[in-house]
């Protein structure tokens, strides 16, 4: 499964297929349609494993090593650049082929709102601890997620030029809905001492070891 998450991080959707896969481990096909007898099913696994990756490595479950305030500007700060770039262009190359695959839609469907409730959760911490104020934790996630989806959506384009404003706009769009003073959220030191690196490979990988534990821990073997 991790190899069908590299291949789709690398190379979009469309080429991931059971012959492919089977390739890069060098086995028979067949061996890969035991576990994924139709290509949709792969295809859709492929994305989850990707899609929750980043999600565990940017927005993490369990966050004991800050506060909320540094776990929403680490978000931000990982928000951006080549990795991040990676996922927004296979977020656009599955909501592109979900319209065709109802396999992948329902994944696609899943992992937006997983990560609406794991920024929701986030944002309903920062609010019991004081960090942030507002009414609707809710309203507030949808808000900093469209943006930041409006502004991956550009993944594919030269952005050399965008102006500061719009390049700051997911930021902008945060403090606005917090409560946060201007400048907050990307300030010197704003993220603490979390770590700062992404690789959406990695974490994809590591998404597809955790689903295999899960997968141990239930059957009770």
């Amino acid at each position: 499964m991790a190899t069908a998450a590299r291949i789709a991080l690398a190379e979009g959707l469309e080429c991931v297929t059971l012959r492919r896969v089977a390739e890069e481990l060098t086995v028979r096909p067949g061996l890969i349609s035991h576990y994924f007898p139709s290509v949709e099913d792969l295809v859709a696994e492929a994305f989850a494993m990707a899609a929750t990756g980043e999600l565990d490595s940017l927005l993490p479950a369990e966050r004991p090593d800050g506060t909320p305030v540094q776990y929403l500007a680490r978000y931000f700060a990982l928000s951006s650049g080549d990795a991040y770039d990676d996922i927004s262009r296979l977020w656009i190359n599955a909501r592109h082929l979900s319209r065709y695959r109802p396999v992948l839609r329902e994944r696609v469907v899943r992992m937006e709102l997983a990560s609406d409730d794991r920024l929701e959760a986030l944002i309903r911490e920062g609010t019991g601890l004081g960090e942030f104020r507002t009414d609707d934790a809710r309203s507030a996630a949808v808000q900093i997620l469209v943006v930041l989806d409006g502004l991956g959506a550009h993944a594919n384009s030269d952005r050399t030029d965008r102006p500061a404003v719009i390049a700051r706009l997911a930021l902008t769009t945060a403090e606005r809905a917090l409560g946060l003073p201007h400048g907050t959220l990307d300030a010197p030191g704003a993220t603490g001492g979390l770590p700062l690196d992404f690789s959406p490979a990695e974490a994809a990988e590591a998404a597809v070891d955790r689903a295999a534990a899960d997968a141990l821990t239930d059957t009770g073997t």
